[in-house]
């Protein structure tokens, strides 16, 4: 059997992540859910702190983190209530894509802004029928000229 070996980076990450969000994000959790919004500034405070997107390059603001920093703020946003997996969201599932196949022009203009807070990520992936398998969407982007044809439904 194979000994599992945990940095000790990821146990002080962790730590100071969990004192912030029990500062930042559990006292005020019960009204983020009432209001059903989690206010920006709370966005700012995480990206002030390190905490989105630390797997970015450092030349657009994060600091190179392996994919075990993800697993720990996404524990750790969990112990504090479901509804904060917008940050998890914002930092594994959409910015990657444009970290991955953006220009470098587009990475310099957007990274920064959502390493820092100043941009919340979204994403609309769903087609009536098709719940959530990407796999089966229809909905094309034909380019025409300047502009992109778009063909299909969202919900």
């Amino acid at each position: 059997m194979a000994a599992t070996y945990i940095k000790e980076e990821y146990h002080i990450f962790r730590k100071s992540l969990r004192k912030f969000l029990e500062k930042e994000a559990a006292p005020y959790y019960d009204e983020w859910e009432e209001n059903r919004m989690i206010p920006k500034s709370f966005w700012l405070k995480l990206g002030k702190e390190g905490f989105l997107c630390p797997w970015i390059d450092e030349r657009y603001g994060g600091f190179n983190a392996d994919f075990a920093y993800s697993v720990v703020l996404n524990e750790e946003l969990e112990r504090v209530g479901s509804s904060l997996v917008g940050v998890g969201l914002h930092n594994d599932i959409v910015v990657p894509y444009l970290a991955s196949y953006g220009t470098e022009e587009q990475k310099q203009k957007w990274l920064p802004n959502f390493v820092s807070g100043n941009i919340i990520t979204a994403i609309a992936m769903t087609e009536p029928g098709t719940g959530s398998d990407l796999a089966n969407l229809k909905t094309t982007a034909v380019k025409d000229g300047d502009h992109y044809i778009i063909n299909g439904e969202n919900m």
